[in-house]
């Protein structure tokens, strides 16, 4: 691994991964305390379209995506504004068009040559240096939203009513959560992929979820066990020559799994 950070695309890969830790910890804490995770999976998906709207206007794929993430996200939190029921469907469909649209804009970009299963399994060794400035950036973004309505999201967190009553402003506070989630898929996207991007805004908020006394704590274990994945994962797929999103998701499901054994073993060994 240490020979491998010589060079320039590795550094850039190693910077990507330990930034989108960033985003996953807070975010991915985040969408597990507030039970969102089928909103989430919807807003990461409906991404793709974003990607295609990119190569076929020829605009920067990462601020487009992120854009279009926002405005998905938007409209799925107008859709669930008064809660899940009967909102199911309308999700499932902006999960399905978002995606369909990105497939079909791509088929219709002239000269387009990129490589899809890039933004389906990640690219993480791809991620140029100009694109970890904006990711920086993001992740400042984030972070300071979270420090500035803390408050508000663990009493969101905790009980959704009884917030409401306390005068928390619930419904900013839920198109601001769905629009932070579209921001953070997006960088993961460029680390792990679309069809990856659940399990690292899951598994470590997951795992974090038992040793944590409060939301900020479960936060910081969130992104210190991604940052973990993601370094691991990417160790992994250069000594074994295999796809480094894939590689940093099997890590963190590994890590999972042991997780879930131990704790078993545990319980048993109990007087």
């Amino acid at each position: 691994m240490i020979e491998a950070l010589s060079y320039e695309f590795m550094q850039n890969a190693l910077w990507a991964g330990l930034l989108a830790s960033v985003a996953c910890g807070v975010i991915g804490t985040l969408v597990v305390a507030n039970r969102v995770v089928f909103l989430a999976g919807a807003v990461a998906h409906a991404a793709y379209g974003g990607v295609g709207l990119a190569y076929f206007l020829g605009w920067p794929v990462l601020p487009c995506t992120v854009g279009f993430s926002v405005a998905a996200g938007g409209a799925m939190a107008a859709a669930t504004a008064r809660g899940m029921d009967g909102a199911d469907r309308l999700i499932g469909a902006l999960w399905a068009g978002g995606m369909a649209t990105g497939v079909i804009l791509l088929d219709l970009a002239p000269g387009y040559n990129a490589d899809l299963m890039s933004f389906l399994f990640g690219s993480i060794l791809a991620v140029p240096r100009a694109d970890l400035w904006l990711m920086l950036g993001l992740d400042a973004a984030i972070v300071a939203v979270t420090l500035v309505f803390y408050k508000e999201f663990a009493a969101l967190a905790f009980d959704r009513e009884f917030a409401a009553v306390r005068g928390v402003p619930v419904l900013a506070l839920h198109f601001l959560l769905l629009a932070m989630i579209g921001v953070s898929v997006v960088m993961v996207i460029r680390v792990v992929g679309l069809i990856l991007v659940m399990a690292l805004l899951t598994i470590p908020p997951g795992l974090a979820l038992r040793a944590s006394r409060s939301l900020g704590g479960m936060m910081v274990r969130s992104a210190l066990l991604s940052a973990l994945f993601c370094t691991a994962g990417l160790g992994l797929s250069y000594a074994l020559d295999l796809t480094s999103g894939a590689c940093i998701i099997a890590v963190a499901v590994a890590a999972f799994f042991a997780d879930a054994l131990w704790r078993r073993l545990a319980r048993r060994g109990r007087p």
